[in-house]
């Protein structure tokens, strides 16, 4: 039998397999975009090492996740994002760090400029805003139509010709896929999410 060839296969075919557990697709993955996320790690790190933990946490990710991806989601640009949320963590953790350690050693709480807080607080939401984007297009649609329009279950079916019960499948989905991708950025206490996507 004549031995597959992974690193013919695109992208969107890689995660087909992958969905289907493949670990031989999930290497290739990683031998494909490993390299990439190391370059754009290390722009926003001066750690060799910090950035290399960081980037076996973002395949860590995507295996345990897998199940939360279809068979459209852009690949590279999902390993990407991850790699972005991870690096804001960790870049917020040790702000917040620095700010407690410099605290005790004035013996006078520092607080972050307003303007810093809010610049973080819209680079969340632009997260927030892409992550939305790769959701399928009709999951999509019936989330913005619940959260951003604040439209009933009932007045969505309606408009949309489609089951109340049908809707509800959406929007817990929607819901679920997100908590799952921006799980790490909920935990921080130095960032305001609004309810407005939640």
């Amino acid at each position: 039998m004549k031995a597959v060839d992974y690193q013919t296969y695109c992208d969107k075919d890689l995660l087909g397999l992958l969905l289907e557990d493949d670990h031989l697709a999930y290497l290739e993955i990683y031998n494909r975009h490993a390299k990439g996320l190391y370059v754009k790690g290390r722009k926003k790190l001066d750690d060799n090492d910090e950035v290399k933990d960081l980037l076996q946490d973002v395949f860590v990710a995507l295996w345990q996740n897998r199940y939360s991806l279809t068979a459209d989601t852009p690949l590279a640009g999902y390993l990407h994002a991850t790699l972005r949320y991870m690096v804001i963590k960790r870049i917020v953790h040790k702000k917040v760090q620095t700010t407690y350690l410099e605290s005790l050693k004035f013996s006078t709480p520092i607080k972050s400029s307003a303007a810093d807080y809010l610049a973080r607080e819209n680079e969340l939401k632009r997260i927030i805003e892409s992550e939305i984007s790769l959701l399928p297009e009709k999951m999509q649609e019936v989330f913005r139509m619940s959260r951003e329009h604040h439209l009933s279950h009932k007045e969505i079916a309606m408009q949309l010709g489609l089951s109340e019960a049908t809707v509800k499948k959406h929007v817990n989905n929607a819901l679920k896929s997100l908590r799952v991708k921006l799980g790490p950025l909920l935990i921080l206490s130095t960032i305001c999410l609004t309810e407005h996507f939640f």
